[in-house]
C-alpha cells in the first residue's frame, strides 16, 4: 500500500444536481490521437464527466479502470485484455445493459502528449480532455491546489451524471484527498434511469 497523507480539500461551491453543465472546447484525446471538440458535441445521454488528477497519478488510472472494469460507457467496444474483450467480460457480469450506453468522458490537466500513451497502456477507449489551464475544473467548481506545487491546481476528483441536455442528474465531488466515489451508487443512478 502507497503511504500518503490524506489531505482535507475544504468545502467547494460547486455545479450540482439540477443545474445545466457548462460547455467547453477543448483536445479530446483518445488511445489515437486527439481533436479539438466541444462537450457538447462529445457527450451522449447519459454522459458520466469525471474530473481525474495528472495522468501517471495513480487515481487517475484507478477511477477509470474501476468504471471500465464495471461495464460504465464500454458500449460496443472491443478492447483486448489478455484476449477476452472487457465488454464480453461485463456482458458475462451481467452489468451490460444502460451502464453500457453511458457515455465517459473525463477531464484532466495533462496535455494529449502525455494522456494518448496513459489511456494505450491501460486499454481505455474512454476520451479525455486536456485542460492545462484547469479552467473546465474552475468553471464546475472542483479546482484542487496542488501542495508543494506552487501555481498548479487540478481538479479535485468528481463524476457527474447528465442527461443529454447536459442537466447534472447526479453529483459526487471529493472533499479530501485521495478520495473515491461511491461506485455502486453510480451504478444505480445509470441503471435507474
Amino acid at each position: 500500500m502507497v503511504d500518503f497523507d490524506v489531505v482535507d480539500l475544504g468545502p467547494t461551491d460547486h455545479v450540482s444536481v439540477g443545474e445545466t453543465a457548462s460547455d467547453f472546447t477543448r483536445p479530446l484525446v483518445t488511445d489515437e490521437g486527439w481533436e479539438d471538440r466541444s462537450f457538447a458535441d462529445a457527450a451522449g445521454s447519459p454522459t458520466v464527466l469525471v474530473f481525474t488528477t495528472m495522468a501517471g497519478a495513480f487515481l487517475a488510472e484507478y477511477t477509470l479502470t474501476e468504471l471500465w472494469d464495471r461495464g460504465i460507457g464500454v458500449g460496443e467496444s472491443t478492447a483486448i485484455d489478455d484476449g477476452a474483450t472487457r465488454t464480453e467480460s461485463a456482458a458475462d457480469s451481467g452489468t451490460l445493459t444502460a451502464l453500457a450506453d453511458a457515455t465517459v468522458l473525463a477531464v484532466s490537466i495533462s496535455s494529449p502528449y502525455e494522456l494518448a500513451p496513459f489511456l494505450r497502456e491501460h486499454d481505455l477507449p474512454y476520451g479525455v480532455f486536456s485542460d492545462p489551464s484547469n479552467a473546465v475544473a474552475e468553471s464546475y467548481g472542483v479546482v484542487h491546489d496542488l501542495d508543494g506545487m506552487t501555481g498548479v491546481a487540478e481538479p479535485r476528483p468528481a463524476i457527474f451524471v447528465l442527461d443529454g441536455d447536459r442537466t447534472i442528474e447526479y453529483a459526487w465531488v471529493a472533499t479530501e484527498w485521495p478520495d473515491f466515489p461511491d461506485y455502486d451508487e453510480l451504478e444505480a443512478v445509470l441503471d435507474d434511469r
